[in-house]
């Protein structure tokens, strides 16, 4: 059965989405919003990436479908792979910062948002 949201941290259609009986999850129907997609518009490049706050994890369903999407856009030589940043707290400034499993420090992040590492 679809999960009832336990806030009403959501859009309108994303709250009408869950209580259609027709497409609920029993039925197979899952969804999953990604974060980030992550451009220089200048030079082409681009990445997909996946915000967690407070050390969140990505459920498996999420991450097999992230894996799908991460395989159809390796084919463009603009795209620079999908990556999970997990914030100790909710951002770079209040606690430690992992990129893909690795701590790394704020300036790293800034290096990494610019396509550098």
């Amino acid at each position: 059965m679809t999960k009832k949201r336990f806030d009403n941290k959501s859009t309108e259609f994303g709250l009408w989405l869950r209580l259609q009986e027709e497409i609920d999850s029993s039925l197979g129907y899952i969804t999953t919003n990604l974060d980030y997609t992550w451009c220089n518009y200048k030079t082409g490049d681009w990445m997909l990436i996946e915000e967690k706050r407070y050390g969140g994890k990505i459920k498996l369903w999420q991450s097999q479908l992230f894996e799908r999407i991460n395989k159809l856009c390796q084919a463009d030589e603009h795209y620079h792979g999908f990556h999970r940043i997990v914030f100790e707290r909710t951002n770079p400034n209040d606690g430690t910062i992992q990129l893909d499993g690795k701590t790394i420090t704020k300036e790293e992040l800034l290096q990494f948002l610019q396509f550098k590492l």
